[in-house]
């Protein structure tokens, strides 16, 4: 996977979604059913013009078109993804 000059990039996986510590769930966020895999990516950017950059570069990339994965259905419902920015306000 190319990174296009992004810092860093995950895709995690729930692992442990049914904490005592908050009352409402990861899974209820996004309207997860029993039998669905919650999966939580971020990508690490300078700044926001750093992203904007990277996101411009992915957006050209050819894999990303459409008629690149026409035999290939993705594989969840993006009508459920959420996309955001964030500042750290912490970091250790």
């Amino acid at each position: 996977m190319a990174l296009h000059d992004a810092l860093e990039y995950f895709e995690c996986v729930g692992d442990d979604l049914k904490s005592k510590w908050s009352t409402i769930k990861f899974p209820q966020t996004v309207k997860a059913k029993s039998t669905e895999t919650v999966i939580f990516a971020f990508v690490v950017f300078k700044s926001r013009a750093h992203r904007d950059r990277v996101n411009g570069k992915v957006m050209k990339d050819p894999s990303m078109s459409a008629s690149a994965h026409k035999d290939a259905p993705m594989p969840f419902d993006m009508k459920r993804m959420v996309y955001g920015g964030f500042k750290a306000i912490v970091a250790l």
